[in-house]
């Protein structure tokens, strides 16, 4: 047995160290790549402290994680990652009259507001990865965000905190007197031999007068309110006993901003602060250039404002065709070369508007903007949104060359930032390069990130040069290489020049004080390898090509699909943050099943592989398992990383390797089985509603024996449709719409398709089944791609000529006729694509097509009941990702008296077969009691529960016994009779 196989028995956590779980932890939000010996989920102290123990036995490393959205390569390392991400998330305690909460290091920033809101509370510092970034990683990098002109960073707030020392003792740190000092630097107490040593060490070191001296001259100027450079041993030195009346002497100063590499956090109390003013207002100034829109910052910091934040041209021309985000764009007036967002907050809208005249009265008169929308409420969310969602979206860049994290943290004073951009501007002129600037303008720091191609050599070496001159530049403004994201392994080659050789000993001698056997985090801030090894594309890399049945030419490749992932952690965010993305993580809370981890084990084995098929590898399956395909990532994630569509390229890669089992061809050929099925319905409905036959059925199709199985109705809508238009000629009285008959509508959910049919019928339209196959879903979602592009070639010549904006093919099962719209334009080739494009932009789901119907007021509310309804809707997926619940809301709200109220709910959880499968069912189950059971369990029998989806509805009945109906049946039922 190895020393890791004997570690492991000894944890009540896990620890892993297979090549899967290493890989996927060897990268964060940085430009970093390092493989850890292994990597350690923690359950207890105990277990922290058996890490330690065995990283001063085994002379290895312990690297502790929280999000791992760092951008500067902190927890990327080559000993034991410490994820305390899973257990270590308990808010402990409150205090309300003294305005401090203690919790735990893997409390989620966010979710520790919406706890503290209740009681009229926050937490200040607000990083853009706020809704997955932990406490624990806010105290290592001393995170800010883009209200630190109000509220500071995270330093100002840390009061205390429980750690480990290296030594494996416990210890608290917080504000001590002077006397109390002196007594710990006496070892008087309960003291340990090494926190004497830590007290010991500071006090020689800090009151030394040619220390001070040259720590008050070299490190960045004290107007500087975001500064992490190195140790903040100049923030030490500015409290009692070494300046008189000063504050107290507390050692989280030092902790705050020190990335893991003096001691490894347990507990930490925070001072929280009375919620904001009720009413805040974003002004939107719209500049000609940067440069402007710097000189507009200082007018606006007169003001005070909450937040001054910048948005460049290159990140609004990202947001054009960004799903997601081209939705928050609404407020763009023309072509602005930056934008500055300055948020007022005041107890009153009149007063903020008051504050916003007077401010753009001044600009006008400066000659600053041209266009000053000033937003409230709901779309102010948008344009934070936006903003937050800037550097996701710099991946988006097709081909090699990114903005790359290099200089992108630098910290000027604020009245020397436009002159600072100025000659920042003309250095990457000079190398032929162009930056992005965005972010905190309002506390001299801008995010700035030029555009390398790291895979080659050339690349690499600019990469490198930028950091030295940019370095040189900082230190001329005596400003601060890092602002907020920390030093890291990227900027702690260049702290010995940005403090000084003197002042760097200093830091070293921090450094072993506190950990003399370098056991935290080692290779951070001080003692770093050079800043451009070990870095996640390597100079010369190739980038391999790969035959797919996908067209992904848009991104340069599959390859480079995966590449698109920079790592933010978007799909960490849980159920409390809303949104879809990623609905297993959310549930298992495990990296492993997350979109980053599954874009990291593609672009690892596609990149490294040895294999003749390099998606032949079972951790690339392992890692996709329970990716349930909800396209959540293809809208929410800013890079527009979309796992469902490289999963389904995937497993069609890994059959052509290993061959296509049973269950994989059998729900594949779902309409193909069901239509012999369909020939007599009530043979098939016995067997599945039996017990005992439902149940051999299960095994063999390797079902959960939990699950119900789908039924068939008595006819087909095709069978329906023939007998009705014999029957019946509708003469549409506004226009003739196509019904794409889905092969779930037409065999299991018939009744839904009749509704809709009569329901169009009666509003005045003729409604019109044309030839079509089926949609190909079942057999994407199963990666069987090759019979999917047959099936798409085929409709798209069956449908063309067919379907325009006056005669639109109308779906009801969201997952199918989105087809048309999403895969079927990566499936059918070039020659047909163009007809593809015309047939996917009238490709309308029929909320879709109400709504639009109702705003162009071709039907209205005198067609139906003035009945008093409450109607709370499920969306699907693939709608939300794809178009938008604004139509069925719309939709659903037509009839005077119905009220709709959305679900909060991400995925159901079934998606498709996933939740029919044995070894999914229980996650599949999980997910539907995040937010989607309890609420449909809470409402009372009267109120409606719609959900597009068939599988959400078979979802919802298996979950809670509730029956869910489409919208259409609701609208059907809901008209005059």
């Amino acid at each position: 047995m190895n020393t890791l196989q004997q570690l492991a028995g000894q944890l009540e956590g896990k620890l892993y160290y297979d090549t899967t779980m290493r890989t996927l932890y060897a990268t964060d939000a940085s430009a970093y790549r390092e493989l850890p010996l292994a990597v350690a989920i923690p359950k207890t102290i105990a277990d922290i402290k058996k890490l330690i123990a065995f990283a001063n036995q085994q002379k290895t490393s312990l690297i502790p994680r929280t999000a791992g959205t760092s951008l500067a390569g902190q927890v990327v390392g080559s000993g034991i990652i410490v994820d305390v991400s899973k257990e270590f998330t308990k808010i402990l305690e409150l205090n309300k009259e003294e305005h401090w909460v203690r919790v735990q290091p893997g409390v989620i920033r966010d979710e520790l507001n919406m706890f503290l809101k209740e009681h009229g509370l926050f937490f200040g510092p607000e990083t853009s990865t706020a809704n997955r970034a932990m406490i624990g990683g806010m105290v290592g990098n001393n995170s800010c965000g883009s209200n630190s002109i109000v509220y500071g960073s995270t330093r100002e707030h840390l009061i205390s905190v429980k750690a480990i020392l290296s030594d494996g003792s416990e210890t608290e740190f917080k504000a001590i007197s002077k006397e109390e000092f002196e007594q710990k630097c006496q070892g008087q107490g309960t003291v340990s031999p090494l926190e004497r040593q830590l007290y010991q060490t500071v006090q020689q070191l800090l009151s030394d007068p040619e220390n001070q001296e040259e720590i008050r001259r070299e490190f960045p100027k004290k107007t500087i309110h975001r500064r992490n450079t190195g140790y903040a041993v100049d923030l030490l030195l500015e409290t009692s006993p070494f300046t008189p009346a000063a504050e107290p002497f507390n050692f989280c100063k030092l902790i705050a901003g020190s990335e893991g590499t003096l001691a490894f956090i347990t507990e930490i109390k925070l001072n929280v602060s009375p919620l904001p003013p009720k009413e805040s207002g974003l002004l939107c100034i719209h500049c000609h250039t940067i440069d402007e829109s710097l000189r507009a910052n200082l007018v606006a910091l007169q003001y005070k404002p909450s937040a001054c934040e910048l948005i460049d041209h290159y990140i609004l021309d990202c947001t054009k065709n960004n799903i997601e985000q081209s939705k928050n764009r609404f407020f763009v007036q023309g072509e602005p070369g930056a934008i500055l967002v300055v948020e007022l907050s005041r107890e009153t809208r009149e007063e903020v508007e008051r504050e916003a005249d007077l401010l753009k009265a001044e600009l006008q008169q400066k000659g600053l903007g041209y266009h000053y929308p000033l937003l409230f409420g709901e779309d102010t969310k948008k344009i934070w949104t936006l903003r937050k969602a800037g550097l996701g979206l710099l991946s988006n860049m097709p081909g090699d060359a990114k903005p790359v994290p290099v200089i992108e943290d630098t910290a000027i004073d604020v009245q020397e930032l436009p002159a600072y951009i100025r000659e920042f501007n003309v250095i990457l002129e000079k190398h032929g390069l162009h930056s992005v600037h965005y972010a905190h303008a309002g506390s001299g720091e801008l995010h700035l990130r030029p555009i390398i191609n790291l895979k080659t050599p050339e690349g690499n070496a600019l990469f490198r040069t930028i950091a030295e001159e940019i370095a040189i530049l900082v230190k001329k403004y005596k400003g601060s290489l890092s602002g907020e994201h920390g030093d890291g392994r990227l900027r702690g080659e260049f702290i010995r020049y940005m403090v000084g050789a003197k002042n760097y000993k200093l830091l070293e001698e921090v450094k072993r004080a506190w950990d003399p056997n370098n056991i935290f985090n080692p290779g951070k801030i001080v003692d770093t390898p050079p800043m451009h090894t070990s870095l996640r594309f390597t100079p010369g890399q190739e980038t391999p090509q790969f035959n797919t049945v996908f067209d992904f030419s848009a991104t340069k490749g599959i390859l480079r699909a995966a590449e698109q992932c920079n790592g933010s952690g978007d799909c960490r965010k849980t159920q409390a943050s809303g949104g879809t993305m990623c609905p297993s993580y959310m549930v298992t809370r495990n990296e492993k099943d997350t979109t980053r981890a599954r874009a990291n084990i593609l672009r690892e084995f596609l990149t490294n592989s040895n294999q003749p098929n390099r998606f032949n590898h079972e951790e690339i399956k392992e890692v996709m398992d329970l990716c349930i395909s909800c396209k959540g990532c293809k809208s929410e994630c800013p890079s527009n990383v979309d796992m469902a569509k490289m999963k389904a390229e995937f497993l069609q890669q890994y059959y052509d390797a290993n061959g296509i089992n049973f269950r994989t061809r059998m729900v594949g050929n779902f309409t193909k089985a069901t239509s012999m099925a369909a020939i007599a319905p009530g043979a098939y409905n016995f067997l599945f509603k039996n017990e005992l036959t439902a149940s051999i059925a299960k095994q063999v199709m390797g079902f959960a024996p939990k699950r119900s199985l789908p039924l068939l109705h008595s006819t087909t809508l095709q069978k329906w449709y023939k007998k009705h238009q014999a029957k019946n000629k509708v003469q549409g009285t506004k226009g003739k719409v196509y019904l794409f008959c889905d092969e779930f509508t037409n065999f299991n959910d018939t009744e839904i398709g009749i509704k809709a049919i009569q329901l169009l019928e009666k509003l005045g339209y003729e409604v019109i089944i044309p030839a079509h196959q089926e949609s190909g879903r079942t057999y994407i979602s199963k990666g069987l791609l090759r019979e999917a592009k047959k099936i798409a070639i085929q409709n798209i010549q069956m449908l063309k000529g067919l379907i325009t904006p006056e005669t639109p093919l109308i779906g009801i099962e969201p997952s199918a006729i989105l087809t048309l719209r999403d895969e079927y334009l990566d499936l059918v080739g070039e020659e047909l694509l163009p007809e593809a494009v015309k047939i996917a932009g009238n490709a309308l789901l029929i909320d879709e097509f109400i709504a639009r119907e109702i705003d162009n007021g071709n039907i209205t509310k005198e067609a139906f009941t003035q009945e008093k309804k409450l109607i709370k809707l499920h969306g699907h997926c693939h709608q939300k990702a794809l178009s938008s619940l604004t139509h069925t809301k719309k939709m659903l709200s037509l009839p005077e008296n119905y009220t709709m109220h959305l679900i909060p709910s991400g995925c159901c959880g079934m998606a498709g077969s996933f939740g029919y499968e044995k070894e999914h069912y229980e996650v599949s189950m999980q997910i539907g009691e995040l937010v989607l059971f309890p609420t449909v369990r809470k409402q009372p029998a009267e109120v409606l529960i719609a959900a597009p989806g068939t599988s959400c509805r078979h979802q919802i009945k298996d979950g809670t016994g509730r029956l869910a109906l489409h919208p259409v049946e609701i609208l059907w039922e809901a008209l005059k009779k």
